[in-house]
């Protein structure tokens, strides 16, 4: 069974490198079990207590897998997987100072 994984910049360094990588299993966990035994620490990564780390998105097929079964979500010859770091910015503190010194009370 062949599943593509695109693999985001920052955990290349697990795959040498590599965009994208294939492995195999019928469900998530078992995908990534199964690269950890060619890409060593990639699971670590993605994976915390046996839950998919809060910080880290995975799609199958652009399907958050969140809504789906979460790490237990089946898998399937020929699916895409795609694991993506959540990206954050700034925080709501920035926007109501930047409203307040619109209205003139703020500095």
């Amino acid at each position: 069974m062949a599943i593509e994984v695109r693999i985001p910049t920052i955990l290349r360094t697990y795959t040498d490198g590599q965009k994208a990588v294939v492995g195999s299993g019928t469900t998530l966990d078992e995908l990534l079990t199964d690269l950890d035994s060619r890409h060593a620490g990639l699971r670590d990564r993605v994976v915390d207590a046996g839950e998919l780390r809060r910080f880290v998105n995975v799609y199958l097929n652009d399907e958050d897998v969140r809504f789906l079964a979460g790490i237990s979500t089946e898998v399937a010859d020929g699916d895409s997987v795609t694991i993506l770091p959540a990206v954050a910015g700034g925080s709501g503190l920035t926007a109501v100072v930047h409203l307040m010194r619109q209205a003139g009370g703020g500095r």
